[in-house]
């Protein structure tokens, strides 16, 4: 499967103090940040792909999919 193939659910988290926190739940540990919700989300999909890439090379299966659920006090909603 393709690196461009893949595609990940992210959750964000707007901080106390402003700017998010990014994280995917399917890949662990793998987090970013950014002070606007584009620049958080171009931070994490460098992230992602940095974190794929060294599974590659260290011979680690490729996570797929992890299915989070959605609450609507969480989203904002």
């Amino acid at each position: 499967m393709s690196e461009k193939d893949l595609r990940y659910t992210v959750l964000m988290e707007k901080n106390e103090d402003g700017g998010y926190t990014v994280t995917v739940p399917s890949l662990p540990g793998c987090i970013s940040q950014g002070s606007t919700w584009e620049e958080a989300l171009t931070h994490i999909e460098e992230a992602i792909s940095g974190y794929i890439e060294v599974a590659r090379k260290l011979g680690r299966p490729i996570p797929v999919v992890v299915t989070v659920p959605m609450h609507a006090e969480n989203a904002g909603l």
